[in-house]
């Protein structure tokens, strides 16, 4: 295990070792390749380069508190590829190639994964982009799959659940209705990032935004999803241009096996004054609790026009959530949903 600060590290990236990549061409892929060049190749012709042929997946591998190395639910990760690949008309790897790379490179950086003490983790960055040369708009006939790692802790460094503070934003959207917003796709992010960067500035560290048509429904943080705890509810919001999220979906499930209630449905701005715990969702940090929501007419207005205030630390309902799937990735408590995978290593 290399010597690392793992205490110390935030969400952020730091180099390892190998990268795992294969190539689809004359319609086929060719067998993966290891490598210690982080360096891609490519054409300045690219598709990826001028028409943002991009999907992308996020995940973890965890040293257990056995010692063994566990993934968390790759398989759907896989799916979830393949679901945002087939939108932008680029071949995707099967599930199978998926998992084998994924496995390949935690093997590889095994000395990046972080002892079972901290709350770092592995994570992976799993990555499809256009590849051929190309001019005319069109979806790349050639594809490139990368997997890399890099060693995460949590937003906050070591400490977990620290809350934050979320400004919705009405006059900037995130996806349109028939749109992008529900796959994974490089530019659903870039769109993202300068109202992301104007709410930064102001101090907040998420930003909520609201459906495109009315502006009246919480869809998503730029980041993830969003959930709330509403009496013995645990409420999402159910939109076509909302992100399936893994640990989302986890989190429900696991709210059903707890005897919560779970509801999928439209969640208007207005009902953030009736609920108990507001948390975004997402394979970085599993929950972040949110202690306050400002609502603003516009980013860029000073003074917001309500706030919604919340408990000052992550709720109880929440943490309990949370250390069942910490519990289940770091293996103090029982996969009763087989959602791990081991890797020897």
């Amino acid at each position: 295990m290399k010597n690392l600060e793992w205490g110390k590290m935030s969400f952020s990236y730091t180099k390892t070792d190998y990268i795992v990549y294969s190539t689809f061409k004359d319609g086929a892929w060719s067998a993966p390749v290891i490598s210690s060049d982080f360096n891609i190749a490519l054409s300045a012709y690219a598709g990826v380069l001028h028409y943002g042929s991009s999907c992308f997946e996020g995940m973890k591998a965890f040293r257990g508190v056995d010692g063994k190395v566990r993934l968390f639910r790759p398989e759907e990760n896989a799916k979830r590829m393949i679901r945002s690949a087939k939108f932008l008309d680029l071949a995707a790897p099967s599930i199978e190639q998926f998992v084998q790379m994924c496995v390949m490179a935690v093997e590889k950086n095994a000395e990046y994964i972080p002892p079972y003490e901290t709350t770092a983790s592995l994570y992976l960055r799993p990555l499809l982009i256009g590849s051929n040369p190309q001019l005319g708009i069109r979806s790349s006939a050639e594809s490139t799959f990368i997997v890399m790692a890099s060693p995460v802790g949590t937003y906050s460094g070591d400490k977990i659940l620290v809350p934050g503070t979320a400004v919705i934003a009405r006059n900037h959207d995130r996806a349109a209705p028939n749109g992008s917003g529900s796959y994974k796709i490089g530019a659903n992010y870039a769109q993202s990032l300068h109202p992301y960067n104007l709410a930064h500035r102001q101090g907040y560290r998420e930003l909520l935004f609201t459906d495109a048509l009315t502006h009246k429904y919480i869809e998503e943080f730029g980041s993830s999803n969003f959930f709330a705890i509403k009496g013995n509810t645990y409420i999402t919001p159910d939109s076509d241009s909302v992100l399936p999220s893994i640990t989302n979906a986890s989190l429900r499930t696991v709210a059903k096996d707890l005897g919560m209630n779970v509801e999928m449905r439209h969640i208007p701005v207005t009902e953030l004054a009736e609920v108990d715990e507001v948390n975004s969702c997402g394979t970085a940090v599993v929950i972040t609790p949110i202690c306050r929501i400002d609502d603003k007419v516009r980013l860029e207005d000073e003074n917001p026009c309500h706030v919604y205030n919340f408990t000052q630390e992550c709720g109880v309902k929440s943490r309990a959530l949370y250390d069942q799937i910490i519990g289940i990735q770091k293996g103090t408590l029982e996969d009763r949903f087989g959602w791990v995978m081991f890797v020897d290593c």
